[in-house]
């Protein structure tokens, strides 16, 4: 007999992961690929229906996949569709629909963080609380909301974009047209950005120096921070730096638990949470200090949007068998 399982879908701004999900919460599969985001969706459409049928066609005979659940950049878990990202060159795109005219199965759809959030709570560091935040920082910047138990979303499904706060009025350019957005700072790309301004500002001797801007990555910075390169460890304290002081201008609307960290940058350890815990706690207004913890994802291989995601399709499943609706081919069915 076959065993029930979701599919859960993280597309990020460098790759795009699938896992399929067991109804206890087990990964059994789990595969990533460049999500090309300069592409046309039509393109990443065609590679992402391939992946999914062959993961069906692998697992078939053990599996029977009930529901896929996806997250992405400006995911609208209200339309079902994703709102034109700034990092990609998709447009607006109507996911659900077009997934589910594939499979013909539920299919929902919500923002990273907040599918990152979702698995944070079920499965990593959020367990057992009800007020918290997930703060993904990868191409990206992007935030998730617990508050009383529940995911915000507000009355548009887009409740959370953090990374598109101010944090410097006419600063950096970012994707979204805006200047000065928090992701323009504190996001992979935006490291890159710090340690190219700092290379112009000084002459200190720095390996960064012999990598050109296009060759530059947050891992390399981060290598080059470990070998104790100076130039790289100023980036690391300037970017915690801007990250922690926006975290405090956050708590004071939602009073957290804790704050949760989330994708590649966060993988940096002490590097990044040493001065960003410093000036979070510097910046907080004193009815919060010592108060909240400032935590990375603890979801094994960084999976927590992966199962989220599963977890959000499960949710709409279980809704529409206590007679809720669920949102099927970008409706509410009643």
């Amino acid at each position: 007999m076959k065993k029930p399982a979701t599919l859960g879908i993280d597309i990020g701004g460098t790759n795009t992961t699938l896992g399929l999900v067991d109804a206890e919460g087990n990964c059994v599969y789990e595969e990533s690929f460049p999500t090309h985001a300069h592409e046309s969706f039509s393109i990443f459409h065609l590679r992402l229906i391939k992946k999914i049928t062959a993961i069906q066609e692998k697992y078939g005979d053990q599996y029977e996949v009930v529901g896929i659940g996806a997250a992405a950049p400006t995911g609208n878990y209200s339309r079902g569709v994703i709102e034109a990202p700034s990092n990609f060159k998709w447009g607006k795109v109507d996911f659900v629909n077009i997934l589910s005219s594939h499979y013909h199965l539920p299919v929902a759809i919500t923002n990273d963080a907040k599918a990152a959030a979702l698995g944070e709570m079920e499965y990593g560091a959020a367990r057992g609380m009800q007020n918290f935040m997930v703060v993904t920082l990868g191409t990206g910047v992007g935030s998730g909301i617990v508050v009383n138990g529940q995911l915000i979303y507000g009355h548009d499904g887009l409740a959370g974009e953090f990374g598109h706060t101010t944090v410097e009025h006419g600063g950096r350019q970012c994707g979204c047209g805006r200047l000065g957005c928090l992701e323009t700072y504190v996001s992979s790309r935006g490291i890159c950005r710090t340690v190219f301004e700092l290379l112009a500002r000084s002459t200190c001797a720095s390996e960064l120096r012999q990598i050109s801007f296009n060759d530059l990555t947050s891992e390399k910075i981060y290598h080059a921070a470990l070998r104790r390169d100076p130039l790289a460890v100023q980036a690391f304290e300037y970017t915690g730096k801007i990250l922690g002081r926006a975290l405090a201008d956050a708590v004071t609307y939602f009073s957290p638990q804790a704050i949760i960290l989330y994708g590649g940058l966060a993988k940096s350890g002490e590097l990044l949470l040493a001065p960003t815990r410093r000036y979070f706690e510097s910046s907080l207004l004193d009815i919060y200090k010592s108060k909240i913890a400032v935590l990375v994802s603890k979801v094994a291989n960084g999976s927590a949007a992966v199962l989220g995601a599963s977890a959000l399709i499960r949710q709409e499943i279980a809704k529409s068998r206590d007679g809720a609706t669920l949102r099927i081919n970008g409706m509410m069915d009643e």
